[in-house]
């Protein structure tokens, strides 16, 4: 089962394309729903993502699938001059525009439709790029991470938080249980779309997860590749530099 064949409705139309649908469906209730299904861990993730950028100093960072703006406004931290977050959802962009004039980082952080495999921006436009639990979702993996290779400052650095599969047998089976069973039965409780928390599961298991991802990594032109994983396995940290 190859990555970029499990899609969200399993229509014709392209993966982006639903994906887009999906997320603009469960926009209102995601940041209740990731809180929940990832017993709030998601935070500490996205901590330890952004200081693997801390001694690069990036006065510039493009966060990819930005969602509702958490990785952007985590990566405020670091005190950069400019942090662009781009994704196909207008609905989860909405939520994320809310969150930033809340926090008075709306000057700071702005929030734009597009995509990793199609943005135009100039070649060498960021010091730092960030993707959290985005790649998965990408039609064209590799079209994706070498558009993003194109725009990353040379010395910059990618990092990349991704659900992972986890290879310790007992925790494998109750990861398996918790993703098949309870997400779908908790989003079908706290959302209007169902189907985007079974597709979730099916998605990671497609995922060409750890020595495989970082072997696509460098594929596409990145050096000193690698990864961390999280949580026992559940997720993981990506990560390389041009």
């Amino acid at each position: 089962m190859k990555h970029d064949k499990v899609t969200p409705y399993n229509s014709s139309a392209p993966k982006k394309e639903q994906v887009a649908t999906m997320f603009d469906n469960i926009s209102g209730r995601y940041d209740l729903l990731n809180s929940l299904l990832s017993f709030g861990t998601h935070k500490g993730w996205r901590k330890k993502c952004v200081n693997l950028l801390r001694d690069n100093k990036p006065s510039t960072i493009l966060d990819v699938a930005t969602g509702t703006a958490d990785f952007a406004i985590e990566c405020a931290k670091l005190s950069p001059k400019k942090i662009v977050g781009i994704d196909i959802s207008e609905g989860m962009m909405q939520v994320g525009r809310q969150k930033l004039q809340k926090l008075g980082l709306d000057k700071l952080i702005t929030l734009e439709q597009g995509n990793a495999e199609t943005i135009t921006y100039p070649d060498n436009s960021f010091d730092a790029i960030v993707v959290g639990f985005g790649v998965r979702n990408f039609q064209n993996l590799e079209k994706g991470l070498a558009n993003l290779h194109r725009i990353l400052k040379p010395g910059g650095k990618i990092v990349i938080l991704e659900f992972s599969y986890p290879t310790n047998t007992v925790v494998k089976a109750g990861y398996s249980f918790y993703f098949s069973y309870i997400t779908p039965l908790i989003g079908k409780i706290f959302s209007k779309d169902p189907r985007a928390y079974s597709y979730l599961m099916e998605s990671v298991k497609a995922f060409p997860n750890n020595n495989n991802f970082v072997a696509i990594l460098n594929g596409t032109g990145f050096k000193n590749s690698g990864f961390k994983s999280l949580s026992m396995g559940v997720a993981a940290i990506y990560y390389g530099t041009k």
